[in-house]
Parts: C-alpha cells; structure tokens; sequence
C-alpha cells in the first residue's frame, strides 16, 4: 500500500520544472529495457508525450492548466512492477539483470502527486502468455493506493505498454514554480524536445545497443480548437560526444581536511553542438547523477546570461560530470547531492563527506574551460583589469597557480589569488616580520617599487582574520607600507642609502618616488602616493612630474596653457619667462575648477629657506600661460632642513615645526593681480606625521605596525 500523503510529507518537490516528463521519460525506459531483455527481437523503443492546455482564470488573471499524457511500448506494470509502484522506498530495479536500468528509490513518482491533483494509468501487460490490463485512478482526495485500487483484468490488446496521465496542476506546484509564467511555452513540444536532448543526452546514448533506432515525439495543443504542435527526437539527432576526459579527486579526512591516499575518478564529457544544426536555448554545464544532470553549474564558467543563454563561438556546448561519488548522494527530488559540502576544512561532524564541491572544481576547472573558451577570447584584458582594480599581478598568478580561465571576471581572479595566499599562512607574525625585511630593502625610484608594495601589502591581507575586509585591509596596509618607507627614506634608513653604498646618492629622487614616479604625468601612471601631501590631491585631475609645461594637457587631450598670452601679460612677463623657460616644478597637479598644486622636494640637508621664492616664480609662470584659468595655487616645499630666521611673516603650525602664509599673486612690475598664493614649508617627519595620523584609526582596528626598528 502506497501512503500518498505521508510520501508527499517525507519526500520534497523538486525544484525541476521538468521534473514529471523526466520521471515519466526514465521509468518508460526503464520498462522497455526490461521488456528488451525478455524479448531480444522487441522493436525499438517509442514514447510519446501528449501536453494539452487550456485557459483558467486565476485571480482575475489569465494563465493555464494542462494535462500531460505519456504513452510507451514498455514492458507494462506487471505483478513485480505494480508491488514496486505501491512501494514508497523499493529495491525492485537493484535485482534486476538488466543492462542500462536506473537504480533509484523509487520516489520519483511522487513528483506525480506533488504536481497534479488526478493521476491516472493504464498498463498493458504478458502474464502466462497472455495480455492483462491494469488501472488506476486517483484523486488527491485519497490518502493511499492500495492493491485493490490497482488490479489487474484480461485485455485483447497485442502489445504490452502503458499510458499515464496526469491532470489538474496543483495551486502548490503552480505557485513554487510557475507562477507569472506561460505553461504552454514552457512546455511547448520544441522546448520539451530540446530539454529532453541534454536531460538524457548521455542515457540515450550509453543506451544505444539496447533502445535501437528509438523515437521520441512530443505533441501539445492548447484549446479544443488549437493546432497541434510536434516535435521528434530520435537515434539521428544525438550529437557524438566531443571529447571524453577522466580525472580523479582525492579524499579528505573531513574531521581534519587533509587528504588521503583515496582518490574517487570522475567521467567530464563534452559535447560541441553546431549552432546551426541545433537550435538550444542555453549551454549546459552539469554534476549528473545515472547519466541525468541534476546539479547546474553552467554560470560557474559562463558568468553572464548571454553566454550562458547563446552559442560560445559557433557552438553549442554541453559538458556532464559524472561518477560513482556523485551516483551514490543525488537526493530523491533528483535535483542537487546530499551532505556535499562546498568546502572542507576539517571538522565535519554532520555529513561525513571525504569530498567537496570545491575539491572537485579543483579538478574539473581547467578542464571545462578548456571546452568552453572560445579562440577569440582575450584573457589579458581581465588580467589587466585585475591588476588596476585590485594590484593583483601576474607575477602573483603565477606565484599561487592561479589561471585565468574564460568567464573569469577580475573579482574572481582576485577571490581566488586570495584565498591561496591565505591558505599558505602557518604563523601570522612570520609574514609581518618577512615583510618589515622586504620594506627595508625597497628602493622608491626602481621601476617595479610600487607593484612591490601592491603584492607586499597583498600578502598581508590574506593572513588577516576578517576576510571580508580584504579590500580595505589592503589599502590601509599599502598605506602603511608606504609611509614607512617614507620614513625611512628621509632619514636615510633603506639599506641602499647605507653611507658605505657606492655610487652617487639619490636620497631627493628617491623621496620624490615615493609620492609619485619621475618624468611621468598621471596619464601614464593611476597608481601614485599624492595623498600622502592632502587626500584631496588624489583626484586631481592631471598630476605631472619634471615634464616640461608645454607637454601638459587636459584629459581630452587640449593643452593646458596656451603660448598665445595676452600682449599685456606678454610684455610684463616677457623677460622673467625668458629666464625661466625651462624652470618646471617637481611636481604640478591641475584642476580644471581653476587651482594648482606646486610640490618641490628638497634633499636631506638642503636648507628649504633658500628655495621659497621658488614657489611665487613658478606660480607666476603658470598663472600668465593658462589664459587666466588658473588663480589659485598651493605652493609646498618639503625636506628636513630650515633656518626660521629667514622666513620672516610666516606663521608656524600649532603642532609640528612646518610653517604657512597666504598672499595676492600680483606681478612686481603692474600690481595687477594674478590670484592668490598660498604656501607651506613642511618637515618630512610632519608629512609623516599626517599620513599615519589619517589612517592611524584603520591600522588600529586591524592590528596593522609595519614599522622597521633601526
């Protein structure tokens, strides 16, 4: 006796909404290869749907009901199949000796129930050489079938097979699944084809010997007065398999997370459709179970809809991973694996599972890309984009393996870069105290400096407890590292600027590097350390270093300043511009709100109080060259060296031992006034000073000191 009701309690609806025509496609399989063994000659398989629909109002509004029809030349429900249909957890297919059958639960009829409110059968079976008819009717009134409800009597048919119909969609399953949706485009007979062809594609084709030259046919009609539609899937139009790899994953202690010498083997099999040749609506990536995708993972490797949804290149693709693991934990709604964690650390108590989903991605990755990845497919750009967005470089790819596969976003790369380097953490403070030692080796001025401090402060982040806050971890860290090397720049601390190191020394190059690169302007370099002078000044429009000031333009690529100043301006500027032609700042930042920022670095020793008029000279220039554009400038000089009685009328700050003033801009020879200057003389210990300062609460709540003891 089958408790109908106590089965829908215990067993789920299936999240499939194809889940009734692939139960009922598998069990009339199932019945033909039974009906096959006993009789060798038996013609080859047929089943045919039949979906009609018709309108219903639902709330005030339109939608459909419909009812399907499957009908098969199967072995029919003899005695034996009848006692497995009336039983809720049955082993009836495991003894059998039949090649290809499904083993299952025997809990996939209950989708039947879940679904629609009637089912009805009608079997054609042999029984001592005879035919014999068996039916059934049920409401969803009943509570249970018993064998009375489904017993059999004499019949004049000539061959065995069996027809079940079901009808009235149930409110329940309509609302989880259907709702605002069209059933007869969903199950149209093109549509079911097309799901039937990746549904049962491995099936179908394992299954070759045994089902012949088989048919499937698919007939819908919506209305008494509709046109049916129809759609046949036979032997001819299974594509042959692409190409078949076997890879094996190895086990896990899942109290512990480490592997084992015991591997479990995994069947990828691909199939390159041509696009022309057949018509799907999507691409299919999936963890099967007895050769019928149950889990869809297609979005893993093809990140957007419109990949997943039309043709990669010219094709079609369809890729089913299989195996014994993944046979052995499908759950009886068919649609996702039992206590299959996505990962394992150790420590699992619940589940038991020796393997991931992550531990089987591990494998599978590369080969499914692989498959997938068009020959047009540009992986430098994503490469690129993970290195401006989020620092990660190639060299950082190669140092953990990572690759780039197609459907990669930069997120992504980053996610997975991350989490590497945080898997080779074994003791924190080894890392911090690897990187005090690198930071003390580093020279601003050398070209790969700032990727050093990008990939060092990288590295940092990932052995941080709080993972989420990798993004601001990083930034606060390459902060940190930056200021330290600052500081240890302008007192001379960095192992290249030791007093016994040959060569000319560099201490101003190599302090100017540390804010920004020499010789560039910010079109040729986004990443640079401006923020250390002001936070503001990070987003100045155009920053330039040592260029000349003819060579500075705009971000639509208009110059600056135009040669063609006013006659006046001309003449009054004539003989001081001719001096100073090639006078530029060390470094210029523009705004197009009509403000320049002025930076000059002095090296260690060298008395700032001798280079102030510096300051006013080149705002004079840029003030007459930018056609008046330009107003308002911020002068800075920064070293370590001053003589306070030379600067007379400037105001010390409250803290720090810098000092400011502001002043009209005015030409010495018209008075006229040409904007308005303000001007600071900074300390480097003070511009470090600020700079920790302002991420000082950040390092704080992170636990962050990267500072070098000397």
């Amino acid at each position: 006796m089958l408790d109908v009701r106590g089965s829908l309690k215990n067993t789920k609806l299936s999240s499939n909404p194809y889940v009734v025509f692939d139960e009922l496609l598998s069990n009339s399989i199932d019945s033909y290869l039974i009906r096959k063994h006993e009789e060798p000659g038996a013609e080859p398989l047929e089943v045919h749907f039949k979906v009609e629909f018709w309108d219903i109002d639902l709330l005030g509004a339109e939608a459909h009901d419909c009812q399907i029809t499957c009908s098969d030349n199967g072995c029919g429900i003899g005695e034996d199949q009848a006692l497995a249909f009336l039983t809720k957890d049955t082993s009836y297919k495991d003894d059998l000796d039949v090649i290809g059958i499904g083993k299952c639960k025997g809990a996939g009829r209950i989708q039947y129930f879940h679904h629609f409110s009637r089912v009805n059968v009608s079997s054609i079976f042999q029984e001592d050489g005879s035919f014999r008819e068996r039916t059934l009717e049920f409401h969803e009134d009943q509570k249970q079938i018993s064998p009375d409800m489904f017993s059999a009597s004499p019949s004049n048919a000539t061959r065995s097979g069996t027809v079940i119909t079901l009808s009235d969609l149930k409110e329940t399953a309509r609302n989880r699944k259907f709702l605002a949706q069209d059933l007869s485009e969903i199950f149209s007979a093109s549509s079911l084809k097309k799901t039937v062809l990746v549904s049962f594609l491995q099936r179908l084709i394992g299954l070759e010997e045994q089902i012949g030259d088989f048919k499937i046919t698919f007939e819908t009609k919506v209305g008494k007065d509709g046109n049916p539609a129809k759609a046949s899937l036979k032997k001819s139009d299974l594509p042959s398999v692409s190409e078949v790899r076997s890879v094996m994953v190895k086990e896990r202690d899942p109290l512990t997370g480490e592997k084992t010498q015991t591997e479990q083997q995994f069947t990828v099999s691909h199939y390159k459709l041509d696009k022309n040749a057949y018509d799907l609506p999507k691409n299919a990536i999936a963890f099967c179970a007895k050769s019928s995708p149950v889990k869809d993972i297609t979005k893993r490797y093809l990140r957007t809809k419109t990949e997943q949804n039309n043709p990669v290149g010219k094709f079609h693709h369809i890729v089913l991973i299989e195996g014994d693991f993944l046979d052995n934990r499908v759950n009886e709604q068919r649609d996702d694996f039992d206590d299959l964690p996505e990962e394992l650390e150790g420590g699992d108590l619940v589940s038991g599972a020796p393997i991931s989903y992550q531990d089987i991605y591990d494998v599978i990755d590369d080969v499914i890309a692989e498959f997938v990845t068009p020959p047009d497919w540009n992986k430098e750009k994503v490469m690129d984009s993970a290195a401006r967005h989020f620092g990660i470089s190639e060299a950082m790819l190669a140092d953990t393996g990572t690759r780039v596969r197609y459907g990669d976003t930069a997120h992504s790369v980053v996610d997975r870069v991350l989490k590497k380097y945080q898997e080779r953490v074994v003791v924190e403070t080894e890392n911090i105290v690897d990187l005090k030692d690198e930071i003390l080796n580093l020279e601003p001025d050398s070209e790969d400096f700032r990727q050093k401090i990008n990939d060092l402060s990288w590295m940092y982040t990932a052995s941080l407890k709080n993972f989420d806050m990798a993004n601001l971890s990083q930034l606060v860290v390459r902060r940190a590292a930056i200021v330290e090397v600052l500081s240890l720049a302008h007192r001379k601390q960095l192992n290249f600027q030791a007093p016994d190191v040959e060569g000319r020394r560099k201490d101003e190059k190599i302090i100017h590097s540390v804010f920004f690169p020499m010789k560039k302007d910010s079109k040729e370099v986004a990443d640079h350390d401006i923020w250390l002078l002001n936070e503001e000044y990070h987003y100045y429009e155009y920053i330039s270093s040592d260029k000349p000031l003819a060579q500075i333009e705009w971000e639509d690529g208009s110059a600056l300043f135009d040669p063609e100043i006013d006659v006046a301006f001309e003449k009054i500027l004539a003989k001081r511009t001719d001096d100073n032609s090639k006078l530029r700042p060390d470094i210029a930042l523009f705004s197009e709100e009509g403000s320049a920022i002025i930076i000059e670095f002095k090296a260690p020793g060298v008395s700032m109080d001798d280079h102030i008029g510096d300051l006013s000279e080149y705002a004079h220039i840029l003030a007459a060259k930018s056609k008046g554009r330009i107003k308002k400038f911020y002068g800075y000089i920064i070293g370590d060296t001053l003589n306070p009685l030379r600067i007379a009328g400037w105001t010390r700050f409250p803290t720090g031992k810098g000092y400011f003033r502001t002043s009209p801009l005015e030409d010495p020879e018209s008075s006229q006034n040409l904007g308005e200057l303000y001007q600071e003389v900074l300390f480097y210990e003070d511009v470090v000073d600020r700079a920790k300062k302002r991420i000082g609460v950040y390092k704080e709540k992170l636990g962050i000191d990267l500072s070098v003891t000397q």
